[in-house]
Protein backbone atom coordinates (compact mmCIF):
# COMPACT_ATOMS: atom_id res chain seq x y z
CA UNK A 1 0.00 0.00 0.00
CA UNK A 2 2.98 2.31 1.09
CA UNK A 3 4.46 1.73 -2.19
CA UNK A 4 1.43 2.32 -4.25
CA UNK A 5 0.94 5.63 -2.49
CA UNK A 6 4.25 6.92 -3.03
CA UNK A 7 6.11 6.34 -6.47
CA UNK A 8 8.78 8.32 -6.38
CA UNK A 9 10.13 6.00 -3.67
CA UNK A 10 10.14 3.13 -5.69
CA UNK A 11 13.31 2.27 -8.09
CA UNK A 12 13.31 2.50 -11.58
CA UNK A 13 14.81 -0.62 -13.45
CA UNK A 14 18.18 -1.98 -11.74
CA UNK A 15 18.06 0.65 -9.33
CA UNK A 16 17.60 -0.17 -5.34
CA UNK A 17 14.67 1.40 -3.54
CA UNK A 18 14.67 4.46 -1.42
CA UNK A 19 12.86 4.95 1.86
CA UNK A 20 12.24 8.27 4.62
CA UNK A 21 14.36 8.83 7.74
CA UNK A 22 13.39 8.63 11.45
CA UNK A 23 13.13 12.74 10.66
CA UNK A 24 10.33 12.20 8.55
CA UNK A 25 8.66 9.50 10.69
CA UNK A 26 9.12 12.18 13.47
CA UNK A 27 7.64 15.21 11.42
CA UNK A 28 4.75 13.06 9.87
CA UNK A 29 3.65 11.84 13.50
CA UNK A 30 3.79 15.25 14.67
CA UNK A 31 1.68 16.48 12.42
CA UNK A 32 -0.85 13.88 12.71
CA UNK A 33 -0.83 13.82 16.55
CA UNK A 34 -1.15 17.67 16.23
CA UNK A 35 -4.24 17.15 13.84
CA UNK A 36 -5.85 14.50 16.19
CA UNK A 37 -5.29 16.75 19.48
CA UNK A 38 -7.26 19.27 17.39
CA UNK A 39 -10.55 16.41 16.37
CA UNK A 40 -9.55 15.71 12.97
CA UNK A 41 -10.23 11.96 12.54
CA UNK A 42 -7.08 10.80 9.91
CA UNK A 43 -5.80 7.32 9.02
CA UNK A 44 -2.39 8.89 7.47
CA UNK A 45 -0.66 12.27 6.94
CA UNK A 46 0.75 13.88 4.01
CA UNK A 47 4.51 15.17 5.37
CA UNK A 48 6.56 17.25 3.00
CA UNK A 49 10.56 16.37 2.85
CA UNK A 50 13.37 18.31 2.03
CA UNK A 51 14.13 16.71 -0.80
CA UNK A 52 10.83 18.03 -2.25
CA UNK A 53 9.20 14.48 -2.25
CA UNK A 54 5.96 14.74 -0.29
CA UNK A 55 4.65 11.25 0.82
CA UNK A 56 1.50 9.95 1.91
CA UNK A 57 2.35 8.27 5.26
CA UNK A 58 0.05 5.28 7.33
CA UNK A 59 -0.47 6.31 11.24
CA UNK A 60 -0.44 3.44 13.83
CA UNK A 61 -1.54 3.37 17.47
CA UNK A 62 -3.18 6.94 17.41
CA UNK A 63 -4.80 7.92 21.14
CA UNK A 64 -6.52 11.12 22.01
CA UNK A 65 -7.15 12.72 25.10
CA UNK A 66 -8.48 16.43 25.37
CA UNK A 67 -5.57 18.51 24.37
CA UNK A 68 -2.96 15.46 23.71
CA UNK A 69 -3.01 13.18 20.86
CA UNK A 70 -0.32 10.50 19.57
CA UNK A 71 0.35 8.73 17.32
CA UNK A 72 3.30 6.57 15.39
CA UNK A 73 4.77 6.25 11.86
CA UNK A 74 7.11 3.18 11.17
CA UNK A 75 10.00 3.42 9.60
CA UNK A 76 10.92 2.63 6.23
CA UNK A 77 14.64 2.17 5.25
CA UNK A 78 13.80 0.92 1.43
CA UNK A 79 16.65 -0.72 0.27
CA UNK A 80 19.40 0.57 2.62
CA UNK A 81 20.91 -2.17 5.18
CA UNK A 82 19.67 0.19 8.09
CA UNK A 83 18.99 -1.39 11.71
CA UNK A 84 15.82 1.16 12.17
CA UNK A 85 13.64 -0.29 9.58
CA UNK A 86 10.39 -1.00 11.07
CA UNK A 87 10.28 0.91 14.34
CA UNK A 88 7.26 2.62 14.92
CA UNK A 89 8.49 6.42 15.94
CA UNK A 90 6.30 8.27 18.09
CA UNK A 91 5.08 11.70 18.23
CA UNK A 92 2.76 13.05 21.49
CA UNK A 93 1.40 17.02 21.05
CA UNK A 94 0.01 18.37 23.78
CA UNK A 95 -2.16 21.48 23.40
CA UNK A 96 -0.93 24.50 25.50
CA UNK A 97 -2.99 27.75 24.74
CA UNK A 98 -1.02 30.97 25.79
CA UNK A 99 -0.22 34.15 24.13
CA UNK A 100 3.30 32.43 22.74
CA UNK A 101 2.74 30.20 19.89
CA UNK A 102 5.68 28.63 20.36
CA UNK A 103 6.50 24.57 19.98
CA UNK A 104 8.35 22.82 22.29
CA UNK A 105 10.24 19.76 20.96
CA UNK A 106 11.36 17.01 23.68
CA UNK A 107 13.03 13.64 23.33
CA UNK A 108 11.08 10.66 24.74
CA UNK A 109 11.39 7.28 25.58
CA UNK A 110 14.18 6.01 23.27
CA UNK A 111 15.45 8.95 21.76
CA UNK A 112 19.02 9.57 22.68
CA UNK A 113 20.77 12.72 24.60
CA UNK A 114 24.06 14.23 23.55
CA UNK A 115 26.62 14.06 26.28
CA UNK A 116 29.91 15.52 24.47
CA UNK A 117 30.60 18.35 22.76
CA UNK A 118 31.15 17.98 18.60
CA UNK A 119 27.77 16.91 17.43
CA UNK A 120 24.69 18.66 15.83
CA UNK A 121 23.07 19.28 18.99
CA UNK A 122 24.28 20.82 22.40
CA UNK A 123 25.28 18.77 25.08
CA UNK A 124 22.35 17.85 27.06
CA UNK A 125 19.64 18.28 24.73
CA UNK A 126 17.99 15.19 22.88
CA UNK A 127 19.61 14.10 19.55
CA UNK A 128 17.27 15.06 17.85
CA UNK A 129 19.31 16.91 14.39
CA UNK A 130 18.68 20.32 13.00
CA UNK A 131 16.66 19.58 9.64
CA UNK A 132 14.43 17.17 11.99
CA UNK A 133 13.60 19.72 14.03
CA UNK A 134 12.73 22.15 11.45
CA UNK A 135 10.50 19.40 9.51
CA UNK A 136 9.22 18.80 12.87
CA UNK A 137 8.00 22.46 13.57
CA UNK A 138 7.15 23.21 10.38
CA UNK A 139 4.73 20.57 10.11
CA UNK A 140 3.10 21.13 13.13
CA UNK A 141 2.47 24.95 11.97
CA UNK A 142 0.87 23.89 9.27
CA UNK A 143 -1.56 21.35 10.79
CA UNK A 144 -2.61 24.44 13.20
CA UNK A 145 -2.38 27.20 10.25
CA UNK A 146 -4.63 24.28 8.24
CA UNK A 147 -6.94 24.27 11.55
CA UNK A 148 -7.47 27.31 12.97
CA UNK A 149 -5.15 26.92 15.93
CA UNK A 150 -3.01 29.49 17.52
CA UNK A 151 -1.53 28.27 20.40
CA UNK A 152 1.26 26.81 21.49
CA UNK A 153 2.29 23.15 21.88
CA UNK A 154 4.65 20.92 23.19
CA UNK A 155 5.96 17.88 21.16
CA UNK A 156 7.87 14.76 22.45
CA UNK A 157 9.32 12.55 20.10
CA UNK A 158 9.77 8.77 21.02
CA UNK A 159 11.44 5.76 19.59
CA UNK A 160 10.23 2.46 22.16
CA UNK A 161 13.05 0.06 20.46
CA UNK A 162 15.44 3.15 20.38
CA UNK A 163 17.41 1.93 23.54
CA UNK A 164 18.50 -1.04 22.50
CA UNK A 165 18.56 -0.56 19.08
CA UNK A 166 20.97 1.96 19.65
CA UNK A 167 23.41 -0.31 21.66
CA UNK A 168 24.24 -1.89 17.96
CA UNK A 169 24.91 1.84 16.54
CA UNK A 170 27.66 4.41 16.95
CA UNK A 171 26.11 6.64 19.28
CA UNK A 172 27.41 4.64 22.59
CA UNK A 173 30.75 5.64 21.06
CA UNK A 174 30.00 9.64 19.93
CA UNK A 175 28.06 10.28 23.37
CA UNK A 176 24.91 9.77 22.86
CA UNK A 177 23.07 7.92 26.01
CA UNK A 178 19.62 6.37 26.16
CA UNK A 179 18.82 6.04 22.63
CA UNK A 180 19.19 6.59 18.73
CA UNK A 181 19.14 9.55 17.31
CA UNK A 182 16.51 11.32 14.77
CA UNK A 183 18.31 12.24 12.02
CA UNK A 184 17.62 13.16 7.67
CA UNK A 185 19.08 16.09 5.99
CA UNK A 186 17.04 14.96 3.22
CA UNK A 187 14.38 13.33 4.48
CA UNK A 188 14.55 10.60 1.74
CA UNK A 189 16.85 7.36 2.51
CA UNK A 190 19.04 6.98 -0.31
CA UNK A 191 20.04 3.15 -0.31
CA UNK A 192 23.60 4.21 -0.09
CA UNK A 193 24.54 2.86 2.59
CA UNK A 194 28.93 3.67 2.02
CA UNK A 195 27.69 7.29 2.33
CA UNK A 196 26.07 6.71 5.51
CA UNK A 197 29.12 5.17 6.98
CA UNK A 198 31.69 8.11 5.92
CA UNK A 199 29.42 10.33 7.31
CA UNK A 200 29.39 9.04 10.63
CA UNK A 201 33.11 8.58 10.79
CA UNK A 202 33.39 12.47 10.00
CA UNK A 203 30.59 13.04 13.01
CA UNK A 204 33.48 10.81 15.67
CA UNK A 205 36.34 12.62 14.19
CA UNK A 206 34.22 15.90 14.98
CA UNK A 207 33.78 14.61 18.36
CA UNK A 208 36.88 13.93 19.19
CA UNK A 209 38.32 17.66 17.99
CA UNK A 210 35.55 19.32 20.09
CA UNK A 211 37.01 17.29 22.58
CA UNK A 212 40.46 19.06 22.28
CA UNK A 213 42.29 15.98 20.27
CA UNK A 214 44.92 16.44 18.07
CA UNK A 215 46.21 13.57 16.99
CA UNK A 216 43.68 10.67 16.54
CA UNK A 217 44.15 7.18 16.30
CA UNK A 218 42.35 5.00 13.03
CA UNK A 219 41.73 1.57 12.89
CA UNK A 220 39.87 0.01 9.79
CA UNK A 221 37.85 -2.25 12.15
CA UNK A 222 37.56 -4.72 15.30
CA UNK A 223 41.14 -5.95 14.93
CA UNK A 224 42.90 -3.02 15.00
CA UNK A 225 40.85 -2.00 18.22
CA UNK A 226 41.52 -5.68 19.91
CA UNK A 227 45.54 -5.11 18.58
CA UNK A 228 45.21 -1.58 21.01
CA UNK A 229 44.35 -3.24 23.70
CA UNK A 230 46.45 -6.52 23.73
CA UNK A 231 49.51 -3.87 22.87
CA UNK A 232 48.68 -0.66 24.36
CA UNK A 233 47.17 -1.76 27.47
CA UNK A 234 48.79 0.64 29.33
CA UNK A 235 47.37 3.95 27.54
CA UNK A 236 44.17 4.80 27.44
CA UNK A 237 43.96 5.40 23.85
CA UNK A 238 40.63 6.54 21.85
CA UNK A 239 40.76 5.54 18.20
CA UNK A 240 38.08 5.80 15.41
CA UNK A 241 36.94 3.21 12.85
CA UNK A 242 37.81 4.02 9.69
CA UNK A 243 36.74 1.17 7.86
CA UNK A 244 37.10 0.55 4.20
CA UNK A 245 37.54 4.52 3.69
CA UNK A 246 41.21 5.29 4.93
CA UNK A 247 41.25 8.02 2.08
CA UNK A 248 38.04 9.93 3.16
CA UNK A 249 39.25 9.77 6.64
CA UNK A 250 42.79 11.24 5.91
CA UNK A 251 40.92 14.39 3.74
CA UNK A 252 38.57 15.10 6.73
CA UNK A 253 41.09 14.71 8.99
CA UNK A 254 43.48 17.29 7.32
CA UNK A 255 40.30 19.51 6.67
CA UNK A 256 39.86 19.28 9.73
CA UNK A 257 43.40 20.68 11.42
CA UNK A 258 44.17 17.79 13.10
CA UNK A 259 47.92 17.79 13.79
CA UNK A 260 48.54 14.10 13.42
CA UNK A 261 47.52 10.18 12.66
CA UNK A 262 48.47 7.25 13.67
CA UNK A 263 47.39 4.36 12.05
CA UNK A 264 46.37 0.70 13.40
CA UNK A 265 46.06 -1.50 10.86
CA UNK A 266 45.87 -5.68 10.01
CA UNK A 267 48.70 -6.43 7.04
CA UNK A 268 45.32 -7.28 5.02
CA UNK A 269 44.58 -3.62 4.94
CA UNK A 270 47.88 -2.02 4.73
CA UNK A 271 49.70 -4.19 1.76
CA UNK A 272 46.73 -2.22 0.15
CA UNK A 273 47.38 1.23 0.96
CA UNK A 274 51.25 0.40 0.05
CA UNK A 275 49.63 0.23 -3.58
CA UNK A 276 48.04 3.65 -2.87
CA UNK A 277 44.75 2.18 -2.87
CA UNK A 278 42.63 4.22 -0.24
CA UNK A 279 39.67 2.32 -0.28
CA UNK A 280 40.41 -1.10 0.86
CA UNK A 281 36.99 -2.56 0.28
CA UNK A 282 37.62 -5.98 -2.32
CA UNK A 283 35.29 -4.66 -4.78
CA UNK A 284 37.36 -1.56 -5.74
CA UNK A 285 40.63 -3.62 -5.52
CA UNK A 286 42.39 -6.25 -4.31
CA UNK A 287 46.10 -6.13 -5.20
CA UNK A 288 47.35 -7.69 -1.82
CA UNK A 289 49.18 -10.57 -3.45
CA UNK A 290 50.92 -8.20 -6.28
CA UNK A 291 52.24 -5.76 -4.18
CA UNK A 292 53.49 -8.26 -2.07
CA UNK A 293 55.40 -10.13 -4.65
CA UNK A 294 56.85 -6.87 -6.69
CA UNK A 295 58.05 -6.27 -2.83
CA UNK A 296 60.16 -9.38 -2.92
CA UNK A 297 60.99 -9.20 -6.33
CA UNK A 298 62.36 -5.83 -5.63
CA UNK A 299 64.82 -7.80 -3.12
CA UNK A 300 65.28 -10.99 -5.36
CA UNK A 301 62.94 -13.17 -4.57
CA UNK A 302 63.25 -16.27 -7.34
CA UNK A 303 60.23 -16.71 -9.98
CA UNK A 304 59.18 -20.02 -7.73
CA UNK A 305 58.37 -17.52 -4.39
CA UNK A 306 56.88 -15.19 -5.99
CA UNK A 307 54.72 -17.96 -7.77
CA UNK A 308 53.99 -19.20 -4.24
CA UNK A 309 53.29 -15.51 -3.13
CA UNK A 310 50.97 -15.08 -6.06
CA UNK A 311 48.61 -18.55 -5.08
CA UNK A 312 48.46 -16.89 -1.20
CA UNK A 313 44.53 -16.76 -0.38
CA UNK A 314 45.62 -14.09 2.78
CA UNK A 315 48.05 -12.19 3.96
CA UNK A 316 49.01 -14.20 6.92
CA UNK A 317 49.46 -17.39 4.56
CA UNK A 318 51.67 -14.77 2.22
CA UNK A 319 53.71 -13.97 5.74
CA UNK A 320 54.56 -17.34 6.65
CA UNK A 321 55.73 -18.15 2.49
CA UNK A 322 58.74 -15.19 3.24
CA UNK A 323 59.06 -16.33 6.23
CA UNK A 324 59.95 -20.10 5.34
CA UNK A 325 61.83 -18.75 2.30
CA UNK A 326 63.96 -16.43 4.48
CA UNK A 327 63.97 -14.21 7.55
CA UNK A 328 65.76 -11.40 5.63
CA UNK A 329 63.69 -11.25 2.94
CA UNK A 330 60.32 -11.14 5.06
CA UNK A 331 62.08 -7.80 6.74
CA UNK A 332 63.09 -6.42 3.79
CA UNK A 333 59.50 -6.65 2.35
CA UNK A 334 57.70 -5.28 5.26
CA UNK A 335 60.52 -2.25 5.78
CA UNK A 336 59.54 -1.80 1.85
CA UNK A 337 56.22 -2.00 2.54
CA UNK A 338 56.07 0.40 5.40
CA UNK A 339 57.82 2.64 3.67
CA UNK A 340 55.44 3.11 0.83
CA UNK A 341 52.45 2.99 3.30
CA UNK A 342 54.33 6.16 4.45
CA UNK A 343 54.60 7.66 1.25
CA UNK A 344 51.10 7.23 0.55
CA UNK A 345 49.49 8.25 3.67
CA UNK A 346 51.71 11.61 3.74
CA UNK A 347 50.95 11.82 -0.22
CA UNK A 348 47.44 12.07 0.49
CA UNK A 349 47.44 14.64 3.52
CA UNK A 350 49.75 17.01 1.26
CA UNK A 351 52.74 16.33 3.73
CA UNK A 352 51.00 18.50 6.01
CA UNK A 353 50.14 16.21 9.08
CA UNK A 354 52.97 13.84 10.84
CA UNK A 355 51.27 10.41 10.10
CA UNK A 356 52.46 6.91 10.88
CA UNK A 357 51.27 3.35 10.70
CA UNK A 358 51.68 0.33 12.33
CA UNK A 359 50.87 -3.06 10.89
CA UNK A 360 49.87 -6.43 12.63
CA UNK A 361 48.45 -9.58 11.88
CA UNK A 362 46.31 -11.75 13.70
CA UNK A 363 48.23 -14.69 14.02
CA UNK A 364 51.97 -12.95 13.97
CA UNK A 365 51.03 -9.80 15.78
CA UNK A 366 53.12 -6.82 15.24
CA UNK A 367 55.05 -6.83 11.93
CA UNK A 368 56.27 -3.58 11.23
CA UNK A 369 55.85 0.51 11.98
CA UNK A 370 57.00 3.63 10.01
CA UNK A 371 59.36 6.09 10.90
CA UNK A 372 57.14 8.45 12.98
CA UNK A 373 55.27 6.13 14.78
CA UNK A 374 56.98 6.43 18.21
CA UNK A 375 56.92 10.37 18.04
CA UNK A 376 53.04 9.97 17.82
CA UNK A 377 52.88 7.89 20.32
CA UNK A 378 54.42 10.29 22.67
CA UNK A 379 52.12 12.96 21.46
CA UNK A 380 49.05 10.46 22.00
Amino acid sequence: MRSEKNRELNPREGQLRRGYTTGTCAAAAAKAAAMLALGEEIKEIVVDTPKGIPLVLDLLDCRTSPKRASCAVQKDSGDDPDITNGILVYAEVELMESECAEILLEGGKGVGRVTLPGLACPVGQAAINPVPQKMIRQMVSQAFAKLGYEGGARVTISIPEGENLAKRTYNPRLGIEGGLSVLGTSGIVEPMSEQALIDTIKVEMDVRKALGAEYLVLTPGNYGETFLKEHFADKDFYSVKCSNFIGESLDYAEGQDFKGILFVGHIGKLVKVAGGIMNTHSKYADARMEILSAHAARFGAEPELIEALLNSVTTDNAYEVLETYSTELKEQVIKSLMDKIEFHLKSRTHQHMEIGAIMFSNKHGYLGKTSEVDHILEKL
